[in-house]
């Protein structure tokens, strides 16, 4: 029985060999003429519903034929698995102009005429960036116009099967997609391709790609424009080159364009900011052993002598200052004058980055004709889902039309519920924070009692003091509950987005931008929050602790300051997140498809076609770009919010983002089906959200400088209380510290055991001695300290802003070249169209039309003459 079974596969495929010689690895009908714009596919289940969706697929299909569109089916019989049916649509030339009309897409009329950019001498240096000019350029540059039917002479028609682009051509048949009706259910009249999805009848809807990634496409008609990005940009070799923007805008729409646009500029701009960020390391780590503070906390003499106050209640001994040597010298690497100036550099370096972006978009627009463009109708319309669950209906002030409408009562319900679930999962984030918190004052006492007891790790005690495992390990810790909470936040954000019942995809997507960036922000964000401004600043002092809930004791700083543990921190959460980021990206797409495509290995390439092929990729998603954004936006906060405390942050994601643009690439064009080319003229939402972000990065860095480093302390002491001229900053560890009586601990803190009787203890703060009269009250030196670093912040942040606003004003958004350039092409373009106009009513009048032409002659005569006056 299996013999004959493999004798019936076996004269299949001999038979579907025989039917057809050629490859099925094509992107043309049957026929080999007409292009395939796009395929759906479906499963032809014998479900209760299966007659149902039969007959929706009938209506459907009829009423894209009505539209004019081509269709050719593929048997589920020529498919791999032998379940899958195909249906191939191709838009012919009367349908692609009658769209290309509605949608307002610009076509060229004439060659460029304006010079292109002035060399620049530094271009010899940077050939070996440069890509060859045909992958950079695919195309001449053009005046371009709105198409229209009527004037079709007008436009450089050279062959109507190339004329508009793939992109173009599939744009316009997902517009028909998503208009078609397919049939009326329920008395209200159905139609759509998302519906048609949601409810099963079709199982993928997809434009092609044009060839295979490794190879070029057979068909000479075929530009294999996958194989090129594939060679020339998708490649981790080819990581110093610059990227081919054109192409990628031609082949996959200006969308997608704008955000690879955004990131290569990003990553540009990080490179400067990322060799400022290490000369400021290079000059901690030079300097590392001029640093007073480190060689007195490490002197026995001085560091050695100084007793510590237990740094737990009960189990914890007292410590010498000097078993913290080496944290305090690694401190110096972040905590030292050029932390300042790094800190002015990036609130400047945010501003000319967001001010030199729009004027690169400013660029693209024209490049890319957006220059008039609104936002794309398909983005305005309604949604499907919304006027699904619409039931009411009233008249539309601007087409007089009944509409679909959501009552504000049942608006407001659903904003309430929305808001509650967000508060309560931005409430789950603090708890887990304070649970974090709640692990790492728990853990401490048993750190430090393991440290001491145990002999293997007294080699390593230098380095890792109970401080500094403890902040690791709940750094780790700290991460993993980002990654969980991320993971439930994503799907309860679309629920609660889908619940709203937006009215457009627009704000659809801005209001789930808003929603997961607000999650995101709390999530990476708090722990460090945490760290800069809140450990050690409530700790009371020996004899009056504070206690969280009553029960554990607030942590304290490390003597030489929070930064290193904020840094930690930083460094963690930041590289986890883009490992693991480009795990999710590329390793998992890619063993989804591998795993897809091991039956189609074994069988002969003409038999796995085209369409078969991309239907095993990955699909890319509505939401693909969004991610990508959020992911870069969330960096970028990163690198400015806390970037007081690691210079080296700017590095670290320049790193990533070489990495990710080829990682995105990759996987955009080897492990994901084509997605369907839409418009963009910016980044839309995302702009308001990296200009707050730049701003709140002067307020968090003047904070983490004045409160979390030591500097102004420093300072304070330098100027004001140093009584050594040859080394002002020596004494500064011994006036740091306070002195407590260890008699007077009460019994709850005091430690089980003092073998040395040591009388006193010192502690971190600016407090009197417990022989003055004011025991144990601040010193007029804390408030001295206190006014220093308020009066820091406020100068600080209005220096930095004053700069960023004058930066600001001085750039203008749009460069002067390019608005001559947008000037000269719409006089040029008006002046061609006009031209035209002229041209035909001569012909009108040559042919003997009546006076009424003559009339229309004069005043478009008069037209061009105003257009050139103007």
């Amino acid at each position: 029985q299996q013999t004959g079974r493999r004798f019936n596969l076996f004269l299949k495929r001999r038979l579907r060999i025989d039917k057809r010689h050629e490859s099925k690895d094509s992107i043309f009908f049957r026929d080999g003429v007409r292009r395939i714009d796009f395929v759906l596919s479906y499963v032809d289940d014998l479900n209760k519903e299966w007659e149902k969706k039969l007959e929706r697929r009938k209506e459907f299909e009829s009423n894209l034929q009505k539209a004019g569109l081509e269709l050719e089916t593929e048997d589920k019989k020529e498919s791999e698995d032998g379940k899958i049916y195909f249906v191939k649509i191709h838009a012919p030339w009367e349908v692609l102009i009658t769209y290309a009309e509605v949608l307002n897409i610009k076509v060229p009329i004439r060659e460029n005429d304006i010079p292109s950019r002035v060399e620049n001498p530094l271009d010899c240096a940077l050939t070996p960036f440069r890509l060859p000019e045909r992958v950079m350029h695919p195309e001449p540059d053009y005046f371009t116009a709105p198409f229209s039917k009527d004037k079709q002479e007008l436009y450089l028609i050279n062959d109507e099967s190339t004329f508009f682009s793939p992109s173009m051509r599939n744009r316009i048949v997902y517009y028909i997609l998503t208009r078609c009706p397919y049939g009326t259910e329920e008395g209200k009249k159905k139609f759509g391709i998302k519906r048609l999805l949601n409810n099963g009848t079709y199982s993928a809807a997809y434009p092609l790609h044009d060839c295979q990634y490794w190879k070029k496409a057979s068909d000479p008609n075929c530009d294999s424009e996958r194989y090129t990005l594939y060679m020339e940009w998708a490649r981790f070799l080819r990581f110093y080159k610059e990227q081919p923007l054109d192409l990628i805008r031609k082949y996959y729409g200006e969308k997608i364009g704008i955000y690879f646009a955004w990131l290569g500029f990003y990553t540009e701009m990080l490179f400067l900011a990322a060799v400022v960020g290490l000369i400021c390391f290079l000059y901690g780590l030079f300097t590392m052993d001029e640093n007073m503070s480190s060689k007195e906390i490490c002197d026995p003499a001085i560091g050695g002598e100084i007793i510590m106050c237990p740094l737990c209640d009960r189990d914890c001994d007292y410590w010498k200052l000097n078993t913290t040597c080496a944290s305090s010298e690694y401190s110096h690497l972040f905590d030292n004058v050029a932390t300042l100036f790094f800190a002015i550099f990036m609130g400047i370096w945010v501003t000319l980055f967001l001010e030199f972006w729009k004027r690169r978009q400013a660029r693209l627009k024209y490049e890319w004709d957006l220059v008039d463009f609104e936002e794309e109708q398909q983005q305005l319309q309604l949604r499907p889902e919304y006027e699904a669950k619409c039931t009411q209906k009233k008249k539309n002030p601007v087409t007089q039309e009944m509409e679909p409408y959501l009552p504000l009562t049942s608006q407001a319900v659903r904003f309430c519920i929305s808001g509650t679930t967000v508060l309560f999962w931005v409430s789950l984030i603090i708890a887990s924070m304070i649970a974090v918190i709640v692990y790492r004052l728990a853990v401490y006492a048993a750190f430090a009692s393991l440290m001491e007891n145990t002999q293997t790790l007294e080699p390593i005690s230098g380095l890792l003091t109970p401080q500094l495992a403890t902040s690791v390990t709940a750094s780790c810790l700290n991460f993993v509950i980002i990654m969980i909470l991320n993971f439930l936040y994503e799907r309860i954000a679309i629920w609660i987005t889908d619940m709203e019942i937006p009215r457009t995809h627009l704000e659809y997507e801005n209001r789930l931008t808003m929603k997961m960036f607000l999650f995101q922000f709390v999530n990476y964000y708090s722990s460090c929050f945490y760290v800069a401004f809140f450990k050690g600043k409530f700790v009371g002092y020996p004899g009056a602790y504070t206690y969280m809930f009553n029960r554990w004791r607030n942590e304290e700083c490390d003597p030489a300051g929070c930064l290193i543990e904020l840094t930690t921190q930083l460094t963690i959460v930041m590289a986890g997140k883009q490992i693991w980021g480009n795990i999710q990206e590329a390793i998992v797409p890619w063993i989804c498809n591998w795993w897809g495509r091991r039956k189609a290995r074994s069988n002969p390439e003409n038999l796995y076609s085209r369409w078969e092929q991309d239907h095993d990729l990955q699909i890319f998603g509505a939401l693909g770009l969004f991610y990508e954004y959020l992911e870069m936006v969330i960096q970028f906060g990163f690198i400015t919010l806390f970037v007081a405390s690691f210079p080296l942050a700017p590095l670290l994601a320049l790193m990533n983002n070489i990495l990710e643009i080829r990682v995105d690439s990759w996987k955009l064009t080897t492990q994901y089906r084509r997605p369907v080319a839409a418009k963009a003229h910016s980044i839309g939402v995302w702009q308001e959200i990296l200009n707050g972000m730049a701003i709140l990065s002067v307020v968090t860095n003047a904070f983490i400088v004045a409160f979390t480093s030591d500097m102004i302390p420093r300072l304070v002491y330098y100027y004001a209380y140093s009584t050594n001229d040859a080394s002002p900053m020596s004494g500064y560890i011994n006036n740091s510290l306070s002195v407590f009586q260890i008699a007077d601990f009460p019994t709850r803190n005091k430690p089980k055991m003092n073998p040395d009787n040591f009388v006193i203890c010192r502690y971190r703060d600016y407090r009197y001695p417990p022989d003055h009269e004011r025991k144990y009250l601040h010193t007029m030196q804390f408030w001295h300290i206190l006014a220093a670093k308020m009066a820091f912040i406020i100068i600080m942040e209005h220096v930095v802003f004053i700069v960023k606003f004058f930066v600001a004003w001085m750039i203008p958004d749009v460069p002067a070249d390019v608005k001559a350039k947008i000037k000269r092409e719409k006089y040029l373009t008006q002046k061609i169209l006009h031209e035209y106009e002229l041209e035909k009513l001569k012909e009108k009048l040559c042919r003997g039309d009546t006076q009424a032409t003559e009339k229309e002659f004069i005043a478009t005569e008069g037209k061009v003459e105003l257009s050139r006056a103007m």
